[in-house]
């Protein structure tokens, strides 16, 4: 359907009849200032994309229009939906990502601030290789400064319009440096900004920085663009940062035509720079400001919606809103209770293998969301097991990301000295001084030798050709001969923590304190617990060694191959990754203290907030059913320590959970107040909204606690009352099998029914 550009039209287009009043109302208001508060589910695209619509409709000309997203795939998706409701026109529409846009702007600007038009853009890794080649030259330890690390704080300091020369000045930014023992920063920052210059590049943060400075140093220009873009529109304006709303703020001085589209209680990227405050200060920007707030929900349940909405009034700075939906009341959202993280994964499959059967669902139809990328390899195999195919959303299969492949041919080699993949992948890894040329040395070495790399690594003093590394590869040598010496005197658990701490391995990735360096120090110590866990499980009839571990994982990781991307599969994704999706049935794990609030955020309200806006992003994912677990004990460095259920399922009203699964026994629940831990049946009505807490029994065992002994159980029969160093007290069931294959049925007062192999089984006859 076309409208013609020229006639401006009044009638309000077919187009729009199918949206509710709010809706309407926010895409007829097209002049002034306007804020559009867009719950979750409530149709914000639909919104934008006929706002946008219905100012082409009017007569306004598509390239007076700026459209800002933060995804291409947003602003495709919108051009596309536009074009179908006015034609071709809207190709004209400057819409697009911030960078995108202003990049677009600084091709026709850029030589005002002394860059040339064609100008390069560095992506991360180009700015990554010019800080690696600054701090050698400025002979700077890059252990201490390491190039991720650098990176980011340089990303924060223009993202807040701080630049080289201003960073100088800034007392409280050199003393944060000089207390982390990094007081040359301002002096890298300083380099690379100015090597940046010199080669006419600029990164993706320059862009919107240039931006601002050509905006803010030549009124001209400004003036130029301000009368171009009669119309601005911003999506997901809750998480613009400071350079973006500087920007947009000077675009739309002179028409005050500026629309933002937005919800406060979806602002999660701060650790991105993200600021809420410039949504929640948008009325104080512009006082004239028409403000709609889009509050009827079409995706999720009435439960699921009114169960979000319960935690999200705990913030206190938020825009006021009442998010409500017409769907159907839908189920009470399942809570459950899990020893284990192990445990936790084995309930999460056998739900989805369920409802599956029962409602006949693709498992594209089910998504399981986390806090942190490391919790997906109890879950990974857990689906595996029960055959259920799966994919990581946005990122890559735990066993295959780079730090866990890095540990993992450490222990291969360590294994098998002949595994000559695993060699190359570590021999440099962390950085020992042990080259390309070095390593293209010992390969020629092999084949004129008719010797295994290996064999010429614990030879090297007899091969003097190989120059100036040899004293670094005798070095690594000598390590590597150490760990091959405990493979038969120590557990695997304990020979992979020994390996990860004595390569640097651990050290490397516990100093990066960027969140791509804390996610990656979590994998590695997930691994590990991995590694404890496959140790201490009395269900496995394999022998605990770490040859068979390793074993597990190659037939695992080489199941995952090659498989078709657009298969029907169940998506894993950490909570961020899954914002703007929508599925019909969400698991939502590890619902724990420390880890979902994240220790991380308990400092302060403000980050404390910011996870709970987390949750409320994760719940509002699922459209008709949502399932809520935690477990209450989990591995970390070996030991098996309690954990306490999250704060966020207490703060969700009661009257919206199903608790039976939660609780020690079936028939009770727990109820936690600040001042002491009760028992309650779980009919008992109760005025306190709180409705568990973490129980008054005694955490499982660790592995280590001495005061733990196992007995002999040669002669256990059913009947017989136990103690397992993990599990507790229970009561033999059953018994079958005979000698070597002997299982035991054990009935544990905390934890259920597990199938016990004796000969591995750490217990004793009460």
């Amino acid at each position: 359907m076309n409208w013609p550009d020229q006639e401006k039209s009044d009638e309000v287009p077919p187009f729009l009849d199918n949206l509710n009043p709010p809706q309407m109302q926010a895409v007829l208001h097209t002049d002034g200032p306007v804020m559009i508060i867009a719950g979750a589910g409530s149709g914000k695209t639909r919104v934008l994309t006929f706002r946008i619509a219905n100012i082409v409709h009017k007569g306004v000309d598509p390239f007076n229009i700026l459209a800002l997203t933060f995804t291409n795939k947003a602003a495709k998706e919108m051009r596309n939906r536009i074009e179908k409701l006015v034609g071709g026109n809207a190709r004209n529409l400057w819409m697009g990502t911030f960078h995108s846009v202003f990049a677009r702007i600084l091709r026709q600007e850029a030589e005002r601030i002394g860059y040339p038009s064609n100008f390069t853009i560095y992506d991360s890794d180009d700015s990554k290789s010019l800080i690696k080649t600054i701090l050698k030259e400025m002979n700077i330890d890059d252990k201490m400064y390491k190039p991720n690390l650098v990176l980011g704080r340089i990303s924060m300091a223009k993202n807040n319009l701080i630049t080289a020369k201003d960073y100088f000045q800034n007392e409280e930014l050199i003393n944060q440096d000089k207390a982390s023992n990094r007081g040359k920063f301002a002096d890298i920052y300083l380099a690379y900004t100015t090597r940046c210059f010199k080669a006419g590049a600029m990164d993706f943060d320059d862009i919107l920085v240039n931006t601002h400075m050509i905006f803010k140093h030549h009124v001209d220009i400004l003036n130029k663009w301000q009368h171009k873009f009669k119309y601005i529109l911003v999506d997901e304006y809750q998480d613009t940062n400071h350079v973006q709303y500087m920007i947009t703020k000077k675009l739309a001085a002179v028409t005050q035509n500026i629309c933002v589209v937005g919800d406060d209680a979806q602002s999660i990227y701060a650790f991105r720079g993200a600021n809420i405050q410039n949504i929640l200060n948008f009325e104080r920007d512009y006082p004239d400001v028409s403000t709609y707030k889009l509050e009827q929900n079409y995706r999720s349940t009435q439960i699921i919606v009114n169960a979000a909405s319960s935690v999200i009034k705990n913030n206190k700075k938020q825009l006021e809103k009442k998010v409500w939906t017409a769907n159907e009341e839908g189920d009470k959202i399942k809570v459950t209770r899990n020893a284990s993280e192990n445990d936790e994964g084995k309930r999460v499959a056998e739900y989805i293998f369920q409802d599956k059967q029962n409602e006949h669902l693709p498992n594209k139809a089910f998504a399981i969301l986390y806090r942190t990328n490391a919790q997906s390899r109890a879950m990974e195999e857990a689906l595996r097991r029960q055959g259920i195919d799966y994919r990581i959303y946005g990122g890559t299969s735990f066993y295959q990301r780079k730090e866990v492949k890095d540990l993992l041919s450490y222990l291969r080699f360590v294994i098998n000295p002949n595994d000559e993949e695993a060699l190359k992948r570590i021999i440099n890894y962390p950085a020992r001084g042990i080259g390309d040329t070095s390593l293209n040395r010992l390969i020629y070495l092999s084949g004129q030798q008719n010797m295994g790399l290996w064999e010429v690594i614990k030879n090297i003093r007899s091969f003097p050709e190989i120059g100036n590394g040899g004293p670094k590869i005798e070095n690594f040598g000598m390590m590597i001969q150490s760990f091959i010496g405990l493979t038969d005197t120590t557990n695997a658990f304990d020979l992979a923590t020994h390996v990860a701490k004595q390569t640097g391995l651990m050290r490397t990735l516990f100093e990066d304190k960027s969140v791509e360096g804390i996610s990656r120090y979590e994998n590695i110590t997930e691994l590990l617990n991995g590694i404890q866990e496959f140790v201490e499980d009395d269900e496995s009839e394999k022998d605990k060694t770490l040859a068979n571990f390793l074993e597990e994982v190659a037939l695992y990781t080489d199941d995952q191959k090659d498989k078709d991307p657009d298969r029907d599969c169940i998506s894993l994704m950490t909570i961020h990754a899954s914002k703007g999706l929508e599925f019909p049935i969400v698991h939502l794990i590890g619902m724990e203290e420390n880890l979902f609030p994240s220790q991380m955020a308990l400092m302060n309200r403000q980050e404390l907030e910011e996870e709970r806006r987390l949750f409320y992003v994760a719940v509002t994912r699922a459209e008709r059913k949502l399932y809520l677990s935690f477990a209450t004990s989990r591995f970390k460095y070996g030991s098996l320590i309690p954990c306490e259920p999250s704060r966020f399922i207490d703060e969700i009203d009661s009257k919206y959970l199903d608790m039976s699964l939660a609780s020690m026994k079936s028939k009770a629940v727990y109820q936690r107040n600040s001042d002491e831990e009760q028992f309650v049946s779980a009919n008992k009505p109760t005025s306190n909204k709180s409705i568990f807490t973490t129980p008054k029994v005694a955490a499982p065992l660790p592995p280590e606690d001495p005061n733990f002994v196992a007995g002999d159980i040669s002669q256990l029969k059913v009947g017989d009352m136990v103690q397992h160093q993990r599990f507790g007290r229970g009561v033999v069931a059953e018994i079958e099998g005979e000698g070597q294959n002997q299982k035991a049925k054990v009935n544990f007062d905390n934890i259920g029914t597990k199938v016990l192999v004796l000969k591995f089984a750490k217990m004793r006859i009460l």
